[in-house]
């Protein structure tokens, strides 16, 4: 009798373990990354200014993590955004702030979005971009995309 039960003992084990893998949230992670340029600023800067935003985004919690670094601005940072919704070559509205005591490269900071925001930064209308004092509107600029 026991040998008889073993196949089915085998079979339950078998599909409460494809059940628990199935039913496991796995949440998928997306590199993203913007090249800061003078010439994608609308309209173009003159600027020797340089820079890379590296970011990952969580599909199941929404986070957003980034690391900004730069290099040869025209003078200190006085501000930084990720803006959108907007294509390459058109301006738009700040959707999260880098905060003032976080400006100095590399910028880290993390922000949860909400479901409008991560549709906009998934299908590439967000960019990045680091403003000074010479370059009030912004000194350098990147659409944030797909890493890969």
């Amino acid at each position: 009798m026991i040998s008889t039960c073993r196949p089915h003992v085998r079979w339950t084990a078998g599909m409460m373990l494809a059940l628990v893998v199935a039913s496991a949230a796995h949440a998928d992670t997306v590199a993203l990354k913007a090249n800061l340029q003078p010439s994608s600023e609308v309209p173009p800067r003159v600027s020797k200014g340089h820079g890379v935003v590296d970011a990952t985004f969580d599909t199941d919690t929404h986070v957003l993590v980034w690391t900004a670094t730069y290099a040869e601005l025209s003078g200190p940072v006085t501000m930084a955004h990720f803006h959108g919704p907007a294509p390459v070559g058109q301006n738009a509205n700040v959707q999260v702030p880098i905060d003032k005591k976080s400006l100095a490269s590399p910028m880290k900071g993390q922000a949860t979005l909400t479901e409008q925001q991560v549709s906009d930064l998934m299908t590439g209308q967000w960019y990045f971009n680091i403003h000074t004092q010479e370059n009030p509107t912004g000194e350098i600029r990147g659409q944030m995309m797909p890493a890969n």
